[in-house]
C-alpha cells in the first residue's frame, strides 16, 4: 500500500468514520476542511509510529508536515529515508 493510500484509509476509518473512503483531494487542508484538530494530529502521530516505524518529533507536528495527505506523505518519506 502506498503512503498516501494508508493515510487516507486511516483518516477515513478513524477520524471521519466513513465507509466511503476519503472524499477530499490529497492537497486539501485537514484543518481548513475540519478533518483534524490538534488531538487528531496526535492520533496521526501514533499512526505514523505504528505504521512506519518512527515517532514524529514534537517540533515536526506543524502544518507544513501534517496538514494534508500530500504534506504528510512527503514528511513520512523524508523521515523514512533518514532511518534507512
Amino acid at each position: 500500500m502506498i503512503i498516501e493510500e494508508a493515510i487516507k484509509q486511516y483518516i477515513a476509518e478513524n477520524m471521519l468514520f466513513s465507509d466511503d473512503g476519503y472524499a477530499y483531494p490529497d492537497d486539501a487542508s485537514f484543518l481548513e476542511e475540519g478533518i483534524l484538530d490538534s488531538l487528531g494530529v496526535l492520533e496521526l502521530s501514533l499512526f505514523i509510529e505504528e505504521t512506519f516505524g518512527f515517532r514524529p518529533e514534537q517540533k515536526d507536528l506543524k502544518p507544513e508536515n501534517f496538514d494534508s495527505v500530500v504534506n504528510l506523505a512527503a514528511y513520512i518519506r523524508r523521515q523514512v529515508s533518514v532511518f534507512v
